[in-house]
């Protein structure tokens, strides 16, 4: 098993676990938002994955945005690989509404963390697991 990164230890929690990625939730209230880490070493680039493994990433990338815009209404899913700050391959899934604090700027630096209450937390965990079943192990 892959070593997370510390940066994601710190800013987010381990919900569950896909075939290939885990399953984090990361600390911020303020948006529903997800990421996905391929359980795999030393890589940082979609392309250096194998060509299953890319196109597992795809379909799990693919469930899990799906799961998010239903289970929470999204008007759109951002989705996300940038890796300047935390060089292991991590792919941003945030829910995003016409309303929200930052639209239609990215929500990267908008506004202060907001941490979630425990109640708000299980509701946002619940929810996923409803919307994603039996593909994703879950942790929490």
């Amino acid at each position: 098993m892959t070593e997370l990164h510390r940066k994601l230890r710190q800013d987010c929690l381990l919900v569950g676990r896909f075939r290939l990625c885990f399953l984090l939730l990361m600390k911020d209230a303020n948006y529903p938002w997800c990421i996905l880490v391929p359980d795999r070493e030393n890589i940082s680039e979609i392309h250096q994955l194998k060509k299953s493994d890319q196109l597992q990433l795809i379909r799990e990338s693919s469930i899990l945005s799906a799961a998010l815009e239903k289970a929470f209404n999204a008007d759109k899913i951002n989705i996300a690989a940038l890796g300047n700050v935390v060089p292991q391959l991590h792919i941003h899934h945030i829910v995003r509404y016409r309303n929200d604090k930052a639209w239609p700027d990215p929500v990267w630096g908008a506004f202060r963390k907001k941490a979630y209450s425990e109640k708000a937390l299980q509701s946002v965990v619940n929810k996923l697991r409803e919307g994603l079943g039996e593909g994703v192990e879950f942790h929490f």
